[in-house]
């Protein structure tokens, strides 16, 4: 930095007010000593900038499985989001969710001084586990349902299964069938619920849900072929499913036309999270869609105002967290169609 004041003809405190981005310096003062720092190619020590100011721009973030759609892409979405804030994203990717593992994660990141954590937590273990995260680092939980006890930003599912399951009945359809995610997943939960809701305030019939899926397209296919005999029933036949995910409907789809049950004119199917593929697949899919790297960003913003409003070190008690709930929307393609007998 004293080389840099020197070439530009500037004094010490001068670079470093451009180098914070301080607001008393002359413009063509601070195209100077820019100029000076591109040309030496000078780079600040980090580390001595966080002894100095006690903030070290670099956020945690925990996160779970980053294979799936979800959880990458909500990766992706909080470090862009970190990147325009020039703050540096340090990931503790897991294997697993348990107690155990989250917060030997967050001990980890605390350790490399970061103001403030993003937990992508979509089972419920993790989220019991972060009410015993110590208080004194700022925390948002992403992914994690609307019922987490601390900071979140989540994606309504319930709001977005009811609005599929409803859109379904809409078209004629006597009853929705389920294809649930996995049991542990709280998203998977709230799909459920909201397509039960859907069907007990139109008086629908309440099938139990087909479990056994764990969000993939090898889950959905074997769910799809246990599902194809009964698609024939005369009694009773299953004309409309609403999966839980993309990725499984993707699989039930498959599964369906190996068997010659056509979708949309004998069942139709609806998923959730409108993945890349879901408009170039055979038919082009009608899913609920969720923009995961706007949830990123959300939960990256979140965290920002609680570390301004607090400081690295502190985060609001459970009653004054902040909770961002994003809406999703129905996306509407050609694997619905109204039941046979109205077709």
């Amino acid at each position: 930095m004293a080389d840099v004041a020197r070439f530009a003809g500037v004094s010490h405190q001068t670079v470093s007010r451009v180098l914070n981005d301080h607001p008393n310096v002359k413009p063509a003062t601070r195209d100077r000593v820019l100029e000076v720092i591109k040309e030496m190619g000078y780079r600040p020590n980090v580390a001595a900038r966080a002894l100095v100011t006690r903030k070290s721009r670099t956020l945690g973030v925990v996160s779970f499985n980053t294979t799936l759609y979800g959880p990458a892409s909500m990766l992706y979405g909080i470090e862009q989001a970190a990147k325009d804030l020039d703050y540096f994203v340090m990931v503790a990717a897991l294997s697993s969710l348990d107690r155990r593992a989250v917060l030997d994660a967050v001990d980890r990141l605390r350790d490399q001084a970061v103001e403030g954590l993003i937990v992508i937590a979509p089972q419920s273990s993790a989220v019991r586990a972060l009410g015993q995260v110590p208080s004194d680092i700022p925390l948002v939980a992403v992914g994690c349902g609307t019922q987490a006890g601390v900071a979140s930003a989540a994606v309504d599912n319930e709001a977005g299964a009811a609005q599929a399951t409803s859109f379904l009945l809409d078209l004629g359809h006597r009853t929705v069938h389920h294809v649930a995610g996995p049991r542990l997943w709280l998203e998977a939960q709230e799909r459920e619920a909201g397509w039960r809701r859907a069907l007990l305030e139109r008086g629908a019939p309440v099938a139990e849900p087909v479990y056994g899926g764990d969000w993939s397209a090898r889950s959905g296919y074997a769910l799809g072929r246990e599902l194809v005999p009964r698609i024939h029933e005369d009694a009773d036949p299953i004309t409309a499913v609403f999966c839980a995910n993309d990725h499984a409907a993707l699989g039930l789809v498959r599964a369906f036309q190996q068997a010659g049950v056509r979708v949309p004119e004998d069942v139709s199917v609806v998923g959730f999270d409108d993945i890349p593929e879901a408009e170039f697949i055979g038919p082009p899919l009608t899913t609920v869609r969720q923009a995961f790297d706007e949830l990123g960003r959300h939960a990256l913003s979140t965290l920002m105002e609680i570390v301004r409003a607090t400081g690295p070190g502190a985060r609001p008690s459970a009653s004054t967290a902040p909770r961002l709930t994003v809406a999703p929307s129905l996306v509407v393609r050609t694997s619905t169609a109204p039941p046979r007998s109205q077709g």
